[in-house]
């Protein structure tokens, strides 16, 4: 079944990859003109369709820029809203719209920073109408890295380490086939790449892939488990106050494994 499904999905990614090489040429020559903005703008993205960990990132980011006295703003896309255009979600303090007209990954930023953000399908123009309303002096783009039409001072990149483990893989192809949203050969236009090993164990970078990543700045991130959290009642726990229980798990991130096998690992039973 699964060779026919590749046998049906191959002249799709042909014509597919053939689009975005198209595309990427026609910036790389300049045929496609970027625009700068009136602010130093950070673009967090990855090469994949999610799960590389790009939200949790760009929250510690902010934090971090936030922290240094810098006037930071996160601009997206705002995935799953059923608004269109440039919206302002946050002023910095309470959301301005509600969650549908958001999108809830930018309401989650907006909650967890206290900085101003902002949704919009084109960067650009997303951009220019958010200085318009706030005065900052970065923003920080959201899986933006195939948004090419703003001008960027620095472009990071994400990748989740499980998936660059999986080498020969079906998803290492480009959509459909695979979950790449363009090749590897992209990964020279990040300023730098972020490997994102989750929980796991660093590895070493596979060889048929290592030459993709030299002389990169290459990082690499992790998670690690501070506790449960009810939102609701504002209490912490502990994972231990949960050992042993049969618990509902819901999650709304694009790969959970490696949320649900750090559960598994603290004797919570799913």
């Amino acid at each position: 079944m699964l060779k026919f499904i590749r046998i049906i999905l191959s002249p799709l990614t042909i014509l597919y990859k053939f689009i975005i090489n198209l595309r990427n040429s026609f910036f790389d020559k300049n045929t496609f003109k970027q625009t700068k903005v009136n602010a130093k703008v950070v673009s967090v993205g990855n090469l994949t369709v999610g799960g590389s960990g790009k939200t949790p990132f760009v929250i510690m980011l902010t934090k971090y820029l936030k922290s240094k006295k810098n006037r930071v703003g996160v601009l997206s896309r705002g995935y799953g809203r059923n608004s269109k255009g440039y919206h302002l979600v946050s002023k910095g303090d309470a959301p301005l719209i509600d969650v549908s007209k958001s999108g809830d990954e930018i309401l989650l930023v907006s909650i967890e920073c206290k900085v101003p953000t902002a949704v919009s399908e084109k960067r650009v123009i997303g951009a220019q109408n958010f200085l318009n309303d706030v005065k900052l002096e970065t923003i920080v783009l959201d899986d933006a890295f195939q948004h090419r039409w703003i001008w960027r001072d620095l472009n990071i990149l994400i990748i989740d380490q499980k998936f660059l483990s999986n080498v020969n893989s079906t998803d290492q192809n480009l959509l459909p086939l695979g979950s790449m949203r363009e090749p590897f050969e992209s990964t020279k236009r990040a300023d730098l790449i972020v490997i994102n090993r989750k929980f796991s164990p660093k590895i070493t970078l596979p060889l048929k892939l290592k030459h993709y990543f030299l002389e990169k700045s290459l990082y690499y991130s992790y998670y690690s488990v501070e506790g449960i959290y009810d939102v609701k009642d504002n209490k912490k726990y502990t994972t231990k106050d949960f050992e042993g229980q049969h618990s509902l798990v819901v999650c709304g991130i694009a790969k959970p494994f490696s949320f649900l096998r750090i559960l598994g690992e603290n004797n919570i039973n799913i």
